[in-house]
């Protein structure tokens, strides 16, 4: 498992300068994006994913990598908005944007150590396509929550569904980072 968490961290590291980098290009302007806008963005890429992994022709030369960068930090920046509510205007200096990102990147690690540890790494099993499917069902999940006005009866909420997409979304990029390597 070790193994897995030294991947998982290299994933992360590239999301994470993706996203300083953007940071320092556009500011905090995505503060003022509610839930559902960020639950759309992320739709809009693991559908693009599914797309490219079902068509044979592709008419925009990006892969399936960058959407699931996409998933990963829009995200995160949903949990960041979880916590600190929607803003009127960019309120995040690019510092404090990055702690944030770093705080619930680590929180949703910790997640996926601990179901890791309890599941066996069955995700090393499954395909990205199952991964993407998998995504695609969270984000069902979370609209349906949302539409919900955020209430469920027994089911988890919003959070843990965004930390689950982050955590499928990595897994992914490790499968297609260790298939590129042996391709």
């Amino acid at each position: 498992m070790q193994y897995t968490s030294e991947q998982y961290d290299a994933v992360l590291k590239t999301c994470r300068d993706l996203f300083q980098k953007k940071m320092k290009d556009y500011g905090s302007a995505w503060r003022i994006l509610r839930l559902p806008s960020l639950t759309d963005q992320i739709f809009i890429k693991a559908k693009r994913i599914r797309g490219l992994q079902e068509n044979k022709v592709h008419k925009v030369d990006e892969g399936q990598q960058s959407e699931f960068i996409g998933i990963i930090n829009y995200a995160l920046m949903a949990l960041i908005q979880i916590e600190l509510g929607i803003a009127e205007e960019p309120d995040l200096t690019t510092e404090k944007a990055v702690k944030l990102f770093d705080k619930h990147a680590a929180i949703t690690k910790e997640l996926m150590l601990n179901k890791n540890h309890d599941y066996g790494e069955a995700w090393r099993d499954m395909r990205v396509s199952s991964l993407t499917d998998l995504i695609i069902q969270k984000l069902l999940r979370v609209k349906q929550i949302e539409n919900n006005k955020g209430k469920t009866l027994v089911s988890e909420g919003i959070d843990a569904n965004y930390q689950d997409m982050v955590n499928y979304a990595i897994f992914a990029m490790i499968h297609l980072d260790e298939n590129s390597i042996q391709a």
